[in-house]
C-alpha cells in the first residue's frame, strides 16, 4: 500500500497571460507518484474573458484541491506563485505545503511603476503582445518547455488586473500566518528575488533553493530538476500531519 507521502497531490499554479498547461513537461516528470492538477486562473486560458482577481485565483486554486481530496501541495511560479501564497494564507488547512517559485518581490518603486507600465502597454495592443510573448517564451525556453507556455493560449489583455493585485497583496504578511512548511525558489539570475531574505524570515518554516544560472522562467528549462523540488517538498509535507507543529526557526535552509 502506498504511503500518504506518496499519495500527496500536487496543484500546480501557472504564471501571468499563460495557462496551466505551462506545467505540462514538470507534471510528466512527476508521472503518477502523486496526482496533479494545473488549473486555469480567471481571464487566463479556458477561462479567458473572466476578470481576474486575487480571492478568484485563490478560490480556483482551493477548488483543485477539494477535487484531489481537500489537501494538497500547492506549488506556483510568478503569479502563481503569489496565488499560491495567497491561497496558503486563506486556505491553511487545504494547503499541506507551499512551493513559491519567482515570486519574492514587492512589486514597489521604480521596478513597480516599470511593471504596471509595461503592463498598460500589454493588454492596449493585446495581439501584438500575445504575438511577442509567444515568441519570447519559446526563444527563453527551446523545445517542450515553451511549446507547453503558449500551448493554452496567451492572454496579454488580463495583464494590468492580475498586476493590480499583486501590488495589493502583502505576501510577506501572508507568509507570516502560515503554519506549515514553505519552499523558496528562485533562478540565481532572477530580478524577481530581491527581497527573498525578508520573505524568508516572515516564513515560520521555510527553506530557500537557488537554482545557478537561470532567470525568471529559466527553471522550466529543465522540468526534471523542478520535479525533484517539488517531489521532495511533496514527501516532506505529506509526512506531516494535518495540523502539525510548523519547525523552530533553526531549522530553515538557505542553499
Amino acid at each position: 500500500m502506498a504511503s500518504i507521502e506518496e499519495k500527496l497531490p500536487v496543484v500546480f499554479v501557472h504564471g501571468i497571460r499563460v495557462s496551466g498547461t505551462m506545467w505540462g513537461p514538470v507534471r510528466e516528470c512527476v508521472g503518477d507518484r502523486h496526482p496533479t492538477a494545473a488549473p486555469d486562473l480567471p481571464g487566463h486560458g479556458a477561462r479567458r474573458g473572466e476578470p481576474f482577481t486575487m480571492a478568484g485565483a485563490v478560490e480556483a486554486v482551493a477548488g483543485a484541491v477539494d477535487r484531489l481530496g481537500g489537501r494538497a501541495l500547492v506549488a506556483g511560479l510568478s503569479l502563481g506563485g503569489y496565488v499560491a501564497v495567497a491561497t496558503a494564507h486563506r486556505h491553511p488547512g487545504r494547503v499541506a505545503g507551499l512551493v513559491a517559485m519567482g515570486c519574492t518581490l514587492r512589486p514597489r518603486g521604480l521596478l513597480g511603476a516599470a511593471y504596471r507600465g509595461g503592463a498598460r502597454l500589454a493588454a492596449a495592443h493585446p495581439e501584438a503582445a500575445d504575438r511577442l510573448s509567444a515568441w519570447g517564451m519559446r526563444r527563453a525556453l527551446p523545445g517542450p518547455p515553451g511549446e507547453a507556455m503558449v500551448r493554452g493560449g496567451l492572454s496579454c489583455e488580463v495583464v494590468p488586473s492580475a498586476v493590480r493585485a499583486v501590488h495589493a497583496l502583502d505576501p510577506a504578511a501572508a507568509l507570516r500566518t502560515y503554519p506549515g512548511p514553505v519552499w523558496l525558489v528562485n533562478g540565481e539570475r532572477d530580478p524577481f528575488r530581491r527581497d527573498e531574505r525578508s520573505f524568508l524570515s516572515a516564513c515560520r518554516e521555510g527553506r530557500l533553493y537557488l537554482l545557478p544560472r537561470h532567470g525568471h522562467l529559466g527553471p522550466l528549462a529543465d522540468p526534471a530538476a523542478v520535479a525533484r523540488v517539488v517531489l521532495d517538498a511533496a514527501s516532506l509535507a505529506g509526512a506531516r500531519p494535518p495540523g502539525g507543529p510548523a519547525a523552530c526557526p533553526a531549522d530553515r535552509a538557505a542553499r
